[in-house]
């Protein structure tokens, strides 16, 4: 892998770049649609091209350990091939589902036990064997095995969980090392910084992470409940500390208002389940602010979805449409706003890189951070 830092805006810590790897060139900032299970859920890859004009999706590791499993996609050739997607692909290391778990696991300094969501069978998480299942699966970027503490969080605890993540991160980057691909490509492994929302926690873990030397650097354990200043606070001391030219990985953020002011701090990647599980429940994300599909006032507005964007979804449909099909459940509905939301985050990462580009990016953003948090 290999990332460009091509500009910098002159009046905040906003960056322009590209990263390269083997599937393909990411223009940066960027947004990542989350594929869980193999599928970004309920959007085919030719809308996740041609419509949404995704450059990377990310896979789930404990999804996709679990279900097919990582000797059956070994057969299939990997992710890529098994799923069609000839672009990047991120796969976490199933950290997040440990902590979101958090009755049915069980953390030792070994690795986690936990219990399969599917039948309740018991499995075990380490470092080394969650590099060589994302290695089965074959992300063209894998992350470290981390644990992600909750919010609020005691200190003595989020220090320890920060200690174990980093004794963690020297076995993923061991085993890593040691092993090689299985495909026809290489791969690049991600630390993560933790921390909590304690500063002195975050630029202890910023320093250790950037000190293993690896391709790039994320961010973890933000955006779990922590007021947005704290977030935003965390994020601009972590990104003061992480080498300016190495990709920066916000993990799982956010709203179209978090994605604007963290890159306004340095931040390269983004990823959220947000755009397509809150756009199946009827949020949409459109360029002039959210709306509730679902209220009475859209029922009669026969008005493009979003006049805004270009796509076809965002042109074609008409909002009082959409509430028809999911106020009626149908599953077209939430397809229809998956794509929007989606194609709404892409346009905004793209815009922000425009902007960067041009100079204006402070300008646009404090103008644009408006209208995007308005509610509709």
């Amino acid at each position: 892998m290999k990332f460009d830092l091509t500009h910098s805006d002159p009046q905040t810590k906003a960056r322009a770049g590209s990263i390269l790897t083997d599937h393909g060139s990411i223009q940066t900032p960027i947004f990542m649609p989350v594929g869980t299970k193999g599928s970004v859920k309920g959007v085919h890859m030719r809308e996740l091209e041609l419509d949404i004009k995704a450059q990377i999706i990310l896979g789930n590791t404990y999804h996709l350990y679990l279900r097919p499993g990582p000797e059956f996609l070994k057969t299939a050739g990997g992710l890529h091939k098994f799923i069609g997607w000839e672009k990047p692909i991120l796969t976490d290391s199933g950290g997040y589902q440990v902590y979101s778990l958090a009755t049915q696991r069980k953390i030792t300094e070994e690795g986690v036990w936990f219990k399969s969501y599917i039948d309740g069978s018991k499995h075990f998480f380490s470092p080394e064997n969650v590099m060589d299942v994302q290695r089965a699966i074959g992300g063209d970027i894998i992350m470290a095995f981390d644990e992600c503490t909750p919010y609020p969080c005691e200190y003595q605890y989020a220090k320890r969980s920060m200690e174990m993540t980093h004794r963690w991160l020297g076995r993923c980057c061991k085993r890593f090392d040691e092993t090689e691909g299985l495909y026809d490509f290489s791969q690049s492994l991600f630390p993560i910084v933790q921390g909590s929302t304690y500063k002195d926690l975050r630029i202890q873990s910023a320093e250790t992470i950037a000190s293993f030397n690896r391709e790039a650097n994320a961010i973890g354990g933000l955006s779990v409940g922590e007021p947005a200043e704290e977030m935003y606070a965390m994020t601009e001391i972590v990104c003061d500390i992480l080498p300016k030219e190495k990709p920066r990985y916000l993990m799982g953020v956010g709203t179209p208002v978090n994605l604007l002011e963290s890159i306004a701090l340095g931040i390269d990647m983004f990823d959220c389940v947000m755009p397509t599980r809150n756009g199946r429940n009827g949020m949409m994300f459109t360029t002039q602010g959210t709306i509730n599909i679902k209220n009475e006032k859209w029922k009669n507005d026969f008005s493009p979805l979003d006049p805004g964007l270009e796509g076809y979804v965002s042109q074609h449909h008409s909002k009082a449409y959409l509430r028809h099909l999911i106020t009626c459940d149908e599953l077209l509905g939430g397809q229809i706003a998956s794509i929007q939301n989606l194609s709404m985050y892409l346009w905004l990462v793209g815009q922000a890189r425009e902007h960067i580009i041009a100079g204006d990016f402070k300008e646009w953003k404090e103008r644009t951070v408006k209208i995007v948090g308005q509610r509709l």
